[in-house]
């Protein structure tokens, strides 16, 4: 990889990260204020349910199978021309609208069987929680519709080097949902309709909001002209055939997502929404960082590649690899030594009490232990995307599930709900082993592409951050109930323990060289 690709994944990973700290900044602000106004309960249960049905499928025709497919192919349609590349967009554009859409309407139609499918009858004992999940699921289904456009049009624009503007779309989703929690509650009260249906509101109009931003960028590069529409094209079938061997591995991992939270109804109520809570707070590192390393890694890579150049594709993967690793490492030992702390100061409040911050902390723990192969299954999995072998993350995936399945019905009744997290992140540290055996033997690499000395380096610093966040919070009382006392405790030891961690690497005669070169780079923005 050259010092010129170098800098540019750098420089992409940096815009796009700070885009996405801005929707994750806002998405932890919803969620926090949904804990303070509907707290951990059977309707907020029914939400997360409702909620979790379009999202289960976004995995397939958004973020995951589908952007990996299409964009090597988009990348090798825009060398033939602009006119093609359009095509191919607005082709694409109109099949996976319309798959979306088919799939909404029998979501729709079929939401009394699904969430019976999700739950079991404790859930739907009651109800008026069953009522209400059968409501929130028809309104938010055309969320998959419109999530699945954008993320199209995401992909896109990250072609053509755009990454801050697109990855920014998220942002406005969580503000209307936001709107929605503040504005609508009492209006729906009026009319006889419980405040949570604002949450669906919210859902329903956000996607569509992040769906629509995006077109203006489209239009700044000369993509809304449309001279030809061909929706059978060779291209349009190769992304489908790659999205269809995708489909097995994602109705696997969905398969794993119904038995999970059909064993969590079954465990305690709230225990879904504890375990969302847990989630939610485990993917605010992975979002911001994990995902922008990786949908760069997937645009350079797929372009080094395909233009031949595999040693530079093969450095360009390492430079992903050991990047997701420098921020992904301190995050999970700092969150670790301040799980309880980062719960409480999170959600603590209203209808949250101290009992679900205990439980969500439990489930934190057993999530953060996974924090690391997350963000590496960001770079790795997609990878194979562009090497032509799209069936070997599948086939990986679907043995995962598998093992998660047998492990959380083995544990579930000993562990409860807490078990189902720890599932979660025993099956990503399967695919991720397994992954990169297979990376090894495909791309003739060296252990020392997993294994360099920076690798020791950073697990050694991340170490020393978890230390010394531990130390210097042992300093301050155990004050769950004041949210100030935590805080000032949780700043000024979460600083210094990652103060540590740059420190350490400093004196390891890492951090510095990364330091300067971040600064020469910023200098040229």
């Amino acid at each position: 990889m050259t010092t010129e690709h170098r800098k540019n994944f750098l420089l992409s990973s940096i815009k796009m990260a700070m885009a996405t700290l801005s929707s994750r900044v806002l998405g932890f602000a919803r969620e926090i204020l949904m804990a303070k106004l509907f707290g951990a309960s059977g309707l907020t249960d029914a939400y997360q349910i409702a909620f979790r049905i379009p999202n289960m499928l976004r995995d397939l025709f958004a973020e995951g199978a589908f952007s990996a497919a299409f964009v090597p192919i988009f990348t090798s349609a825009k060398v033939d021309g602009d006119k093609h590349a359009r095509t191919l967009l607005w082709s694409m554009a109109i099949v996976l609208f319309s798959v979306t859409a088919l799939i909404c309407g029998l979501i729709f139609i079929f939401a009394p069987e699904l969430i019976q499918l999700l739950t079991n009858e404790l859930f739907t004992s009651d109800a008026n929680r069953f009522e209400m999940s059968i409501l929130l699921t028809r309104m938010m289904s055309p969320f998959l519709a419109f999530v699945s456009v954008a993320a199209l049009f995401m992909g896109v624009l990250n072609t053509y080097r755009m990454f801050f503007a697109p990855a920014m779309a998220p942002a406005f989703f969580n503000i209307i949902m936001i709107i929605s929690m503040v504005s609508l509650p009492k209006y729906l009260e009026a009319r006889n309709l419980h405040p949570i249906v604002s949450l669906g509101v919210g859902v329903l109009v956000g996607g569509f909001v992040q769906m629509a931003i995006q077109l203006p960028m489209l239009v700044s590069k000369g993509l809304f002209k449309v001279e030809k529409i061909d929706i059978f094209s060779k291209d349009v079938k190769e992304i489908l055939k790659r999205m269809s061997i995708g489909t097995i591995g994602v109705a696997a991992t969905q398969i794993n997502l119904l038995v999970s939270t059909f064993l969590a109804t079954g465990t305690v109520i709230g225990a879904v929404s504890w375990l969302q809570y847990a989630f939610r707070l485990f993917q605010f590192p992975v979002g911001i960082l994990g995902v922008s390393i990786g949908n760069s890694n997937l645009v350079y890579f797929s372009e080094l590649w395909r233009s031949g150049n595999e040693e530079d594709a093969k450095k360009a993967l390492q430079t992903s690899y050991i990047t997701s690793l420098f921020v992904l490492m301190p995050a999970m030992a700092l969150m670790f030594a301040l799980a309880q702390d980062t719960v409480a100061i999170s959600f603590q409040r209203g209808a949250f009490g101290l009992d679900d911050t205990k439980m969500v902390t439990e489930a934190l723990y057993a999530y953060l232990i996974g924090l690391p192969f997350y963000g590496l299954y960001k770079v790795f999995s997609p990878s194979f995307y562009t090497l032509d072998r799209p069936k070997i993350p599948v086939t990986i995936s679907s043995i995962a599930v598998l093992i998660n399945i047998i492990f959380c019905i083995s544990l579930v009744e000993t562990y409860g709900f807490k078990i189902l997290a720890m599932g979660t992140s025993v099956s990503m540290i399967f695919i991720i082993v397994t992954q990169s055996v297979l990376l090894f033997r495909m791309l003739n690499l060296e252990l020392t592409f997993f294994f360099p000395i920076r690798f020791f380096k950073i697990c050694l610093c991340a170490v020393a951050a978890f230390f010394t966040a531990s130390y210097l919070r042992s300093f301050f009382p155990v004050n769950i109930f004041s949210t100030v006392d935590n805080l000032g405790a949780f700043s000024i030891s979460a600083l210094g323990g990652g103060l540590a961690y740059l420190i350490a690497l400093s004196v390891l005669g890492d951090y510095v060289l990364i330091q300067r070169f971040l600064n020469k780079l910023l200098r040229r923005k």
